[in-house]
């Protein structure tokens, strides 16, 4: 169910620079598949990465068919929302075999060889060393639990004056779809910090093209990555489409309710959200993003938005044409650069929403940098990330505004979204609405939850896997 593969590919270019043969097997590859090929290929080493929280249970799953069928090689695990600590607790005690956390592409020549080299058992022991204090660790911080039960957590809830306050209206209410937007209005808007971390240097943009020790370096890649830029533009490789919607909305309790029109007599779909459960210093509170919006009580009418986007309309055949030519790195570059413009479009997007389409901030004027910092009013956090971290809520997304008709881009089986170069998320524009971090939940509050989406708690326990701060299934 991930489609996410810049890193994955990365890692393999790297190793195949150091003699390794690499069977790449692509994304979204069921565990018959990977292990199949590691039988047939007689490898000596299986590696996993994965960029969305789904993808940690996937890798128990692999792991313990691994066990299953008797594989006795070396487990990487890479990617994004991997940790040391989920290979310790989760992923290890699924496997006899060695399981290693590689952090990222440099470091995986050096962990590979080792793997295969005379020290291999000396270090399989120190990796298994390792496993164990992190479990002991782990255990030690689940045993204290998570700090507030959900009521309290309640009680603590930030509290709007909605009485000097009034929500803005939107000037076109509904849904606005952009069909073939020009990629050339979005090159100012790209943040390209974040595609030079995709190469793993670190540091802040533009300075680091002066660095003294990663400047040269980094002065060729961005040189290439801009004429291969200017070729994607003027060449018309990429397309880009968003639908965005604005609704009007109300709070109930932990929940947005967003309703048919503006009688707000017919809910039309209902937005689930979760409040943070850890204890704070008297001046804070315990977050949720249905707090930024008015409770249906107040009698307020209010509004909530949504959007998706994508700039990787033609993406694979373009990257497959590098890649058949052997050239992996301009076919990385390419990849990277459509992500930059997918999240360029986002802030495009939400710029054209908080001036025109919802007008809220009609006078605003940021340049790309302040856009960058998030100086603007409102916010728009993304289903499955940290303000709201259960990927399932994209599908109740993708059901408002008709995404994959007016976009293009798909929902894999565990909420990824296809093509790789997309962002979507939801519009809130009240001036103390900000991002934040739910963290670890209670039993209390999945238990909750699970009521509220109408599932079991062992389903709820699955999607919220990363934030559980007891002991799940």
């Amino acid at each position: 169910g991930d489609v996410h593969d810049i890193g994955k590919n990365i890692v393999g270019v790297v190793l195949q620079c150091n003699n390794f043969e690499v069977i790449d097997l692509g994304v979204m590859a069921p565990a018959e598949k990977i292990l199949a090929t590691a039988k047939e290929a007689d490898a000596d080493l299986v590696g996993l990465s994965g960029l969305i929280t789904p993808s940690l249970d996937e890798m128990v799953r692999v792991a313990g068919e691994m066990q299953r069928q008797g594989f006795s090689v070396p487990l990487l695990i890479g990617g994004a929302t991997t940790s040391p600590a989920h290979t310790s607790v989760k992923i290890d005690p699924a496997y006899d075999g060695p399981v290693v956390y590689v952090k990222d592409a440099s470091r995986s020549v050096n962990v590979a060889q080792t793997l295969i080299g005379e020290g291999s058992a000396e270090f399989a022991a120190q990796v298994a060393q390792d496993h164990d204090r992190r479990r002991e660790r782990h255990k030690a911080r689940r045993s204290r639990g998570v700090q507030l039960t959900l009521s309290q957590a309640r009680a603590n809830k930030l509290t709007l004056d909605w009485s000097e306050y009034r929500p803005p209206t939107p000037r076109t209410p509904g849904l606005c779809r952009f069909d073939d937007y020009p990629l050339s209005d979005l090159v100012d808007y790209i943040d390209w910090m974040p595609f030079f971390n995709a190469w793993e240097f670190r540091g802040r943009f533009p300075q680091i093209l002066d660095d003294p020790t990663v400047g040269e370096a980094c002065r060729a890649l961005y040189k290439d990555a801009r004429r291969l830029l200017t070729q994607v533009i003027d060449e018309r490789w990429l397309s880009a489409s968003a639908v965005a919607g604005l609704f009007p909305a109300n709070a109930r309790g932990d929940d947005i309710e967003v309703y048919a029109d503006e009688s707000r007599r017919q809910i039309r779909a209902r937005l689930h959200h979760l409040r943070q459960q850890r204890r704070k210093r008297a001046d804070l509170h315990n977050d949720c993003l249905a707090d930024f919006v008015a409770q249906r009580d107040t009698g307020i009418v209010d509004y909530v938005g949504a959007f998706a986007v994508t700039a990787g309309i033609g993406l694979d055949e373009c990257a497959a044409r590098f890649e058949a030519a052997h050239d992996d790195y301009s076919a990385i570059i390419l990849k990277a650069l459509a992500d930059r413009l997918a999240e360029a479009f986002a802030e495009r997007l939400h710029q054209r929403v908080r001036t025109g389409l919802w007008g809220y901030v009609a006078e605003e004027r940021l340049d790309n940098v302040a856009l960058i910092a998030e100086a603007y009013r409102g916010i728009r956090p993304a289903p499955g990330y940290p303000a709201c971290p259960d990927h399932t809520e994209k599908q109740t997304l993708w059901e408002l505004l008709d995404a994959e008709r007016n976009t293009g881009i798909r929902l894999t089986e565990t909420f990824a979204m296809f093509p790789t170069a997309a962002v979507s998320g939801w519009y809130f524009s009240h001036p103390r609405a900000s991002y934040f971090a739910v963290g670890k939940l209670g039993r209390d509050q999945v238990e909750d939850y699970a009521s509220r989406k109408g599932w079991s708690v062992d389903e709820a326990e699955r999607w919220l896997s990363a934030n559980l701060g007891y002991q799940g299934r």
